[in-house]
């Protein structure tokens, strides 16, 4: 009895402190009006009109006292009856007035008409490859929102038995439920509750509670809560005015929440049954409505004896409103619950393909100022990739680094891979990785900068789930212990597409998004090693030399040298091959870029100039900065796979490029096209030099001591296949490379540590022995599956005559210098498809990759200004 006394003397005190508020505000408003008024019409006007309202009032109380008898003994209590009855009724429109207009911002913000024609709930966005296959979302309400004609018509009699029995009998607001709720309070029984579906479907549509729907009165207890439920009723009975019942019902189900992550009917359907909503029977009805009492307490996962009861519960309210036979409920409620747990739809949010996605996206909205949200606006996004393909891929990165990983483990053994230029352990290098993690951060901001505290912390054991090939493993180990457990997996990139659409067929970031976030086709940049060397060959075939793959160069020690402008000392660059010695002969440009003979790449880079090799890289589609320094015609300037597999495209695509996109075009909820895309595409070669450097890049494969002999273990040569490419490996073996193309598709292959100072060992690292066994698995995959459509093939002719020698009559060629024997303008006359394997391997058949760089002074490349 006190607790009664004491809440009523707060909801008077609140009241009063309300009234006196409310009164003084009235008072100063109407004083403000006055004034106002008085300026406007003057007051001479102002005391008239006030003056035909007192006549006014006059006239009806003398009409009031001739027919009622004012002096009657009941008189003035039926006056001041009617007197509170009318204050009550302006007190009521001004409150709903008041409530509309958020007059003054007492009450906070309505959902105007269009909110309420159009709700817009926050729905997943899917992720569809090419062939329309989901392959991913993003939400932070995993809602995918589908029609009446996809739920099951149990749904619907479980929710109205349930939840609001009157539901087609009311306008929003059912008086008589209150009745029934306060009947169920005192019998123990199941009665439903106090507010209707449309009021539920309102609070989840427009959560009058947030707070941009919040006003002054929400800071005044009781008060806020009359506000709030006032609201909810006003918003149902313009919902039951807009939409029809059913409507309403599938709204209803398309936005509440079912614990588990699961919002909508759709995704907790999926996510407790593996069913569409439409396929689920009786019982799975009722569990799912039985839901709403308590996403926690009746959840069929976390406490599946309460969500039994709960669900034989709706059953037996089902049978009493007649949707069901008392026999069969009564039958059903003996069964158990059957779950058919399905979590894909929420745990496929991250991964690499769905992190460049948004970036694209987002980048493409603040260029272009529109308003994209993936994650609340319901967009279906279409890529550009092959499901199929994209499989391939992640199947050959999974095989072939899986098996590489090994092979590094039993290399280093109990040693650490990350070296110094002269092969020794890098002292204190966990420690340094260790401050670049957020963890580190964390701590440090946490103990103000404590060292002590903070490496206490950063080597305190915990239990935690890490990576391994064989699956993810729980461990007990420290933060350190974790960076130098993770900092010994190889990491591995990988991207294809077509270089005439500029689609992407297939991308892979790395050998698992859970634990590896970077991504290593665009995000990461690394030296490119011998896949650069192209760009030097080009702009000697296609530039001012005008050379011809039959053009021929010494395999001799090369030198560069160049005074120091700090120092003032003079200093110089010998570059070797890689296997240390020099065949002192001479080699045909396709001979030497095939057997990847670095001492031929940088006396050409000379010839070229510099300058022109950073021009051509750009032309070819290089947008990282590059330095005009002699050791950039062997990869020493850092790019992304993304950029180079791009590059190559143009060889492979008469001379265009076409920059590679990977989203073709986004829709909206309802199947609408919003956005397309198309690539950027221009002509950065004439025809003749692309096809020739095509033919320069066959000679991996089909020159003697090419780097790319390896590709003969796969099935790629049948039917007069063709395939161009070149390896690529940098100083110390720390990143492996391949990038290689088909009449129809180029594919771009990274392998190497997570920083720069993690190496192989021997020719284990070299591009030839880590990176293309994955290119040749995925083409040897794509061509030998009939349903992909592509088929194994010679590259087609040159559409353009071919003035410069090429083919067989490389064997022939005498010229050693300048054109070689372009000068002869000989048209083509061979068939371009038959090539001989000369026999010469004076280079040796050791894999060539890019050398160390060999200097008595620091390592440091001439800054060249046009030649070296």
């Amino acid at each position: 009895m006190k607790k009664i006394t004491e809440y009523i003397n707060i909801i008077t005190t609140n009241l009063n402190l309300f009234k006196n508020i409310v009164s003084e505000f009235v008072w100063l408003l109407i004083s403000k009006i006055l004034k106002i008024a008085q300026k406007l019409i003057g007051k001479e006007r102002l005391h008239s009109f006030f003056d035909k309202i007192t006549s006014k009032k006059n006239d009806f109380n003398n009409q009031l006292s001739s027919r009622i008898d004012t002096n009657g003994a009941y008189y003035n209590k039926i006056a001041k009856i009617w007197k509170r009855f009318a204050i009550l009724g302006i007190a009521v429109i001004s409150y709903f007035f008041m409530l509309n207009t958020n007059f003054l911002w007492l009450t906070g913000k309505m959902p105007s008409i269009e909110e309420l024609q159009n709700p817009k709930t926050a729905q997943s966005s899917e992720i569809y490859t090419y062939d329309e296959q989901i392959i991913g979302k993003f939400f932070r309400e995993n809602r995918v929102n589908v029609d009446s004609s996809q739920m099951s018509p149990w749904l619907f009699k479980a929710l109205i038995a349930t939840e609001d029995r009157r539901f087609f009998s009311h306008s929003g607001i059912d008086l008589k439920s209150w009745v029934g709720v306060a009947a169920g309070i005192f019998s123990g029984g199941e009665r439903g509750g106090g507010s209707t579906i449309s009021q539920q479907l309102a609070k989840n549509l427009y959560n009058t509670r947030k707070k941009e729907m919040k006003g002054f009165l929400y800071n005044i207890p009781i008060l806020k809560t009359l506000v709030y439920k006032s609201k909810e009723w006003m918003t149902a009975i313009s919902l039951e005015r807009n939409f029809t019942k059913g409507e309403i019902m599938t709204m209803y189900f398309n936005t509440v929440e079912y614990g588990n992550n699961s919002f909508g009917i759709k995704t907790a359907s999926k996510t407790y049954f593996s069913k569409t909503p439409d396929k689920l029977n009786i019982q799975e009805a009722a569990v799912l409505v039985g839901l709403q009492k308590g996403t926690t307490l009746y959840n069929p996962i976390r406490n599946p004896k309460n969500s039994l009861k709960r669900r034989n519960t709706v059953m037996q309210l089902m049978a009493d409103r007649g949707y069901i036979e008392k026999d069969v409920a009564e039958k059903l409620s003996k069964t158990q619950i059957e779950l058919a747990t399905d979590f894909s739809d929420i745990d496929e949010q991250g991964s690499y393909i769905a992190t460049a996605v948004e970036k694209f996206i987002n980048e493409y909205a603040e260029k272009n100022k529109e308003q994209i949200n993936v994650y609340q606006d319901g967009l279906k996004i279409y890529t550009t990739l092959d499901s199929r393909l994209q499989e391939f891929a992640e199947n050959a990165v999974q095989l072939k680094m899986k098996n590489l990983q090994k092979s590094f483990d039993q290399q280093w053994k109990d040693k650490n891979p990350w070296r110094d230029e002269e092969g020794k352990e890098i002292e204190g290098f966990i420690e340094k990785v260790s401050k670049r993690t957020d963890y580190y951060k964390f701590l440090k901001r946490k103990f103000k900068g404590n060292e002590d505290s903070i490496n206490l912390a950063m080597n305190k054991p915990r239990k935690m789930k890490v990576f391994s090939w064989s699956g993810p493993v729980e461990k007990q180990m420290s933060a350190i212990d974790s960076i130098k457990y993770y900092k010994k997996f190889l990491q591995s990139g990988m991207m294809s597409f077509d270089p005439q659409t500029g689609f992407i067929k297939a991308w892979v970031g790395g050998i698992d998004y859970s634990f590896f976030k970077y991504d290593h086709v665009k995000q990461g940049k690394r030296q490119p090693g011998s896949t650069f060397k192209p760009v030097v060959y080009t702009a000697a075939i296609d530039g001012k030399l005008q050379l011809s793959p039959c053009s021929k160069r010494k395999d001799i020690p090369y030198e560069a040298k160049w005074k120091n402008k700090e120092t003032g000392k003079e200093e110089f660059w010998r570059p070797e091959n890689a296997n240390g010695k020099f065949s002192m002969g001479e080699l045909t440009l396709r001979r030497a870029i095939a057997r990847s003979v670095n001492s031929i790449a940088a006396k050409l880079a000379e010839d070229v100039g510099i300058r022109t090799v950073v021009e051509y890289a750009q032309k070819l589609g290089i947008k990282s900065p590059m330095q005009p320094v002699g050791s950039l015609a062997l990869g020493t300037s850092d790019v992304s796979l993304h950029e180079l597999v791009g590059m190559y495209g143009v060889f492979a695509n008469e001379g265009i490029h076409t920059e590679p996109i990977l989203v073709s075009r986004i829709e909206d909820r309802n199947g609408k096209v919003l956005y397309e895309f198309q690539p950027e595409t221009k002509q950065s070669l004439s025809k003749v030099s692309a096809y020739l450097m095509q033919y320069m890049l066959r000679g991996g494969a089909e020159e003697g001591g090419g780097t790319g002999q390896g590709l003969h273990g796969y099935r790629l040569f049948e039917n007069g296949g063709q395939v161009a490419g070149k390896t690529g490996t940098t100083s110390n073996n720390s990143d492996g490379w391949y990038v290689g193309f088909t009449k129809d598709l180029v594919c771009g292959v990274w392998v190497g540590g997570d920083d720069r100072s993690i190496h192989f060992r021997g020719s284990m690292g070299e591009g030839a022995s880590s990176a293309m066994p994955i290119f040749g698995a995925f083409m040897e995959k794509v061509y030998g599956t009939p349903a992909t459509g592509y088929k194994m093939g010679p590259f087609p002719k040159p559409s353009s005559d071919v003035m410069k020698e090429y083919d067989k009559r490389c064997a022939n060629a005498t010229s050693s210098g300048g054109g070689g024997s372009s000068s002869n303008s000989t048209k083509e006359m061979n068939d371009s498809s038959k090539t001989e394997t000369p026999s010469d391997t004076s280079a040796g058949k050791s894999k060539i990759s890019t050398p160390a760089i060999i200097l008595n002074k620091p390592a440091t490349a001439p800054q060249d200004t046009g030649t070296l």
